[in-house]
């Protein structure tokens, strides 16, 4: 899943691609690199971010839509955002995901949307809001605790007619950097709920505590973390940098299952 933010002020591309041209050029790149989703977002949820109008998100996200899907009409788009209204115009526009850091919890009319469009849904776990998640984020039992969460918000979606879902438990989101790192180790426990496992941890501030790196340093550590979450079972991997992620991620999944899958994914004995 290539990450496209169309945003003045994301924690790592805040402003590079706020012009529909360049963020259009950005997402065709990373199809070109391997991506196989685009997530687009038209409002930053880094720590410390404020609130935008959906007014504002729309008119950010909309016509890259639009202008993706004229170029390549196959590519399937995610929607990051937890605005009902956003998601319903972006999914009418052809999005086919919506991306809610909220699990459904900000927005009561986001089920009916969703469900109405017959679009899947990713369920991130996050303690606080991004205003506040990281002022003093504090677990007994992390991987227990976000694990009840999610168990929950997949029961509430079904409840609510959803059957597509996705889960994150939200590596970087309200979260110290021993939780990241709990939360990375056991995965697998995540796959229990029998839905695919998204991970988002893409030149997230863990990776720079222990590196002791800025946000453009980040690319080695983003690819391990990324890395050791698909062998712990995770489906989707969320990354600004496709082409080297991508690339780890096929080494990683043919040392580990061998050359039969090297051989199904790429055609190539």
């Amino acid at each position: 899943m290539g990450v496209l933010n169309v945003t003045p002020d994301s924690f790592s591309d805040g402003g590079l691609f706020t012009s529909p041209e360049t963020a259009v050029e950005h997402a065709l790149s990373m199809i070109e690199e391997g991506a196989d989703v685009i997530d687009i977002g038209g409002e930053s949820t880094r720590p410390g971010s404020s609130r935008v109008p959906a007014e504002t998100e729309l008119n950010r996200v909309i016509p890259v839509i639009e202008n993706i899907l004229r170029h390549k009409p196959d590519t399937i788009i995610s929607i990051d955002t937890y605005k009902s209204q956003v998601a319903d115009e972006a999914l009418q526009r052809g999005a086919h995901i919506v991306n809610d850091i909220s699990a459904l919890r900000y927005d009561e009319n986001m089920p009916a949307v969703i469900r109405s469009n017959n679009a899947s849904v990713v369920l991130m776990h996050m303690q606080g809001d991004p205003q506040t998640m990281q002022d003093a984020p504090y677990y007994a039992e992390v991987v227990a605790e976000v694990l009840s969460f999610l168990t929950n918000r997949v029961a509430y979606a079904k409840e609510n007619g959803i059957g597509q879902i996705i889960i994150d438990p939200g590596i970087g989101f309200g979260k110290r950097l021993e939780d990241n790192l709990e939360l990375l180790r056991s995965l697998k426990k995540f796959t229990e709920l029998r839905h695919p496992v998204l991970i988002g941890v893409s030149r997230k501030s863990f990776i720079g505590k222990i590196l002791n790196v800025e946000t453009d340093q980040r690319l080695e550590g983003s690819i391990a973390a990324a890395v050791i979450g698909v062998l712990n079972g995770t489906s989707i991997v969320r990354t600004h940098d496709v082409q080297a992620t991508k690339r780890a991620v096929m080494i990683a999944e043919a040392i580990e299952k061998g050359a039969n899958f090297l051989e199904a994914e790429t055609g190539k004995p």
